[in-house]
């Protein structure tokens, strides 16, 4: 290989050049060309801190999702008519099951006095067919 000697070879000019009192006229020029106003502020952090409260809601939002979930999910009581359907409908529930269940003071909600007059009872049992039904139970 060829020895390259810096000193020896040729140097290839830039190809820029300053226009002629460039440099004398340049800070009056740069002067000219600035506003006359004062520049608006434009603050870093304010940003950050946008962006700092945007992950702080979304965090909060998620935490509070299972939360949210489970409140409504507990808080949704069951309609009377319903419960009462269900109980009827299901032949493998029996009195002993509800006893089980229900707690005293529920039981002792439910007693209730009903007083019946003979006649109303006479009534129920000539209009109804089933009076087998009604005596086995």
């Amino acid at each position: 290989m060829k020895t390259f000697k810096l000193e020896n070879e040729p140097k290839i000019e830039t190809g820029f050049k300053t226009p002629d009192d460039y440099f004398e006229n340049f800070s009056v020029k740069m002067i000219e060309q600035l506003p006359a106003g004062e520049p608006k502020i434009i603050y870093i952090f304010q940003k950050r801190k946008n962006i700092i409260l945007m992950v702080a809601a979304v965090l909060v939002i998620a935490l509070m999702i299972p939360n949210l979930n489970y409140t409504t999910a507990s808080s949704q009581a069951l309609d009377r008519i319903a419960l009462e359907n269900y109980i009827n409908y299901q032949s493998n529930v029996n009195q002993y099951d509800l006893m089980r269940v229900l707690e005293t003071k529920d039981i002792t909600n439910m007693n209730t006095s009903i007083v019946l007059e003979d006649e109303t009872i006479e009534d129920v049992l000539s209009a109804n067919s089933n009076l087998e039904n009604l005596i086995l139970e």
